[in-house]
């Protein structure tokens, strides 16, 4: 079938963030006195809204995390992006296909939206979408797992979900695309095929993406 819109994921899917992100915010809570390794920090919050960090900290530990916990993380990590963030190998061509189709896609992160914008723009991407084509979390409370996100992104553009397809590369990802009744293809460039259960079909490079978007 051919979609009527493909929604992607930004982080890891789109920008090369995840690596940065998570090596950044495992350093700051464990500075933060929530001793966290690289591979637990993507483990528990590749894919998560930010509230989910706190909900989890505040759950294992009873504690809650600095009030500025949240602005200083997100200057790091803007610094850094800024230093070292590229796009995904292939997404450009992946994207120029869809357009050359004219399959309408979009944006649908869990980052907020200075994030996705910091990340676009300096990445070269940020013209590709523009504003009517970038959905985050805080437009609607919830973030993966719930499929909030995703539900508003089809009903604003005005597309029914079971004609969407979904790019994901976290199991959260992948769980909020299936509870929206979406499609959802999961990358497993940096997850092991085994988190991303319930994809429609997985992928390891964005040359094999187009072919199972239009089969």
């Amino acid at each position: 079938m051919q979609y009527d819109l493909v929604i992607f994921d930004n982080d890891g899917v789109l920008v090369d963030s995840e690596p940065i992100s998570n090596r950044i915010l495992a350093d700051h809570l464990t500075g933060a006195g929530h001793p966290t390794t690289y591979e637990e920090s993507v483990r528990d919050f590749m894919g998560a809204a930010s509230h989910r960090i706190h909900d989890l900290v505040r759950e294992r530990s009873g504690a809650a995390l600095p009030a500025d916990f949240d602005t200083t993380y997100h200057a790091r990590v803007f610094a850094a992006f800024e230093r070292e963030l590229e796009a995904v190998d292939g997404v450009a061509e992946v994207l120029d296909k869809l357009t050359a189709d004219g399959v309408p896609y979009c944006l649908a992160s869990s980052g907020s939206h200075e994030r996705i914008r910091v990340a676009l723009r300096k990445t070269g991407l940020y013209a590709r979408f523009g504003e009517e084509r970038i959905f985050s979390a805080e437009d609607v409370g919830r973030g993966k797992p719930a499929p909030d996100l995703f539900l508003h992104a089809a009903r604003v553009l005005g597309f029914a979900p079971e004609r969407c397809a979904v790019v994901e590369d976290s199991r959260l990802g992948v769980q909020a695309a299936r509870a929206a009744g979406m499609d959802v293809y999961g990358f497993t460039a940096m997850t092991p095929a085994e988190e991303l259960a319930g994809a429609t079909a997985l992928f390891g490079t964005m040359a094999e993406l187009p072919g199972l978007l239009s089969r």
